[in-house]
């Protein structure tokens, strides 16, 4: 992703700028060869964003040790893009969270809020941080930052063809892993927030 991001990978971009509407150009804020390829989390990722005003809902919201993201970006029509990014289909299967006791309880409670504007039975919402945990907090901030009135994107970036990491070849078994995660986190195939995640799959060897 380091990579991506410092050369503007054009599959990469225009996979993602293909589905932002009115939008032609990506200003990626981290990482960044000048900042030390640096990945951003809590109260910091507002920052690089140009969101420093909702640092206090943010506290609210999810304790420190948010989630670290891969990569960061602004488009040319104030959109903000939010990037999980990952070589291999192991990274995916993430244990449950390991937050303290009272952290793990604001943690809870908004992985339900969130997971119930998805349109997530309740029932199903109280397991979002045993299981897919880190699929499930982006998610979470993404339906958190929209509903602040933020034109934000979740987009996961799912390498394909990484042999060093012995990823998949194909999107396919990305796209099952999805199917999966969102099967087992009780996410409606449609829902509120469909069109604002992004699953791309660019090949390494494109980089």
């Amino acid at each position: 992703m380091q990579l991506a991001a410092s050369r503007k990978a054009r599959s990469l971009e225009q996979s993602i700028l293909s589905r932002v509407e009115n939008a032609s150009r990506i200003d990626w804020v981290s990482p960044l060869e000048g900042d030390d390829f640096a990945e951003y989390r809590d109260s910091a990722f507002l920052q690089v964003l140009g969101l420093p005003h909702l640092d206090g809902d943010l506290a609210r919201f999810w304790p420190k040790g948010g989630p670290q993201w891969d990569a960061l970006g602004k488009t040319d029509n104030g959109c903000a893009l939010l990037v999980e990014a990952k070589a291999h289909i192991d990274e995916f299967c993430s244990p449950p969270s390991q937050a303290s006791e009272a952290s793990l309880e604001r943690i809870k409670a908004s992985l339900v809020w969130a997971a119930m504007q998805l349109g997530v039975a309740r029932m199903d919402a109280e397991r979002w941080h045993r299981q897919f945990y880190q699929y499930a907090n982006r998610l979470a901030h993404l339906v958190w930052l929209r509903s602040l009135g933020v034109d934000a994107y979740l987009v996961t970036v799912d390498f394909c063809c990484d042999d060093e990491m012995n990823g998949p070849s194909s999107s396919e078994a990305w796209e099952a892993a999805y199917v999966a995660a969102e099967y087992a986190l009780g996410i409606p195939k449609r829902h509120s927030h469909s069109r604002y995640i992004l699953h791309v799959y660019p090949d390494v060897r494109s980089i």
